[in-house]
């Protein structure tokens, strides 16, 4: 079957601006047929998006996105599997201990420069929910201390002196792919650019990751360039993988240059 999907979105259950029940009604509204809420480290938000596609007749298949620590931004998707399985549920739990120490790290980093910010403040920005890097950047904004959440990536949050300092510790790639299996899951290779290597170094990570059991690669992305789609769907043949696609939304607040996705895909090795 061919649906049209969004199945990269974040919500509240991690670093995103809307509940998952309000992300199902935008999804519904971008004209998605098929939907995945893919939280960072986390599948909290899972059952009230199936519950609120449900409602809408929006078909919600469970979704995550784990990080990987080979490289600062290497991201690993899961697909239909059992969110309350007991290894998911074990990897996620360690992930949110150790956001919850990068947090108080952040926090004398971020003094050290002489941003003063309370963990009060940024968990009421996060809603309740798992504290992440765009939580700290809206509190950096109201501060003033940047001008928008870009600036305060680019200057502070994703530079070599956080990730040497302060980053948390993350899982292996292939212990993220392994456990999203182990859970009865399709796992798929998220935006490969933002690994940030050249496309022999990339092509010997697919090659690593279809070893430990790789389903898919995500082709379709809103700031690829055509040349780098075209690649990554080289790849999804070469390697015989599936191909996945979405708009890592998070919300205009969040990512006010990312819109919600609508796009074709064949989904029988999926649902």
């Amino acid at each position: 079957m061919t649906g049209i999907c969004d199945l990269h979105t974040h919500s509240t259950a991690s670093d995103g601006q809307y509940t998952p029940a309000e992300l199902a009604a935008l999804v519904k509204k971008r004209g998605a047929e098929v939907w995945a809420l893919t939280d960072h480290d986390t599948a909290d938000g899972v059952r009230e998006a199936m519950a609120a596609g449900s409602e809408l007749g929006l078909r919600v298949v469970s979704g995550i996105e784990l990080s990987a620590r080979e490289y600062h931004t290497f991201h690993i998707l899961g697909y239909g599997f059992d969110p309350y399985a007991p290894e998911l549920s074990a990897l996620c739990g360690r992930m949110k201990t150790g956001r919850d120490e990068r947090s108080l790290r952040l926090l004398a980093y971020l003094a050290e420069h002489g941003m003063a910010l309370t963990l009060e403040e940024v968990e009421a920005i996060a809603g309740g929910e798992v504290v992440g890097r765009p939580h700290f950047a809206q509190a950096m904004v109201r501060h003033g201390y940047v001008a928008n959440n870009r600036e305060a990536f680019d200057k502070w949050l994703d530079t070599e002196e956080f990730h040497a300092r302060v980053e948390r510790q993350k899982p292996s790639a292939r212990e993220c792919v392994e456990t999203i299996k182990a859970a009865g899951g399709k796992v798929s290779l998220a935006h490969p650019y933002q690994i940030g290597v050249d496309d022999g170094a990339l092509e010997d990570i697919v090659r690593e990751l279809v070893g430990y059991g790789l389903d898919a690669i995500e082709c379709h992305y809103p700031k690829f360039t055509p040349e780098q789609e075209s690649y990554y769907l080289h790849l999804a043949e070469k390697y015989r993988l599936h191909v996945t696609g979405g708009s890592d939304f998070h919300g205009e607040r969040v990512k006010p240059d990312v819109s919600l996705a609508a796009i074709p895909l064949e989904l029988d090795w999926l649902i």
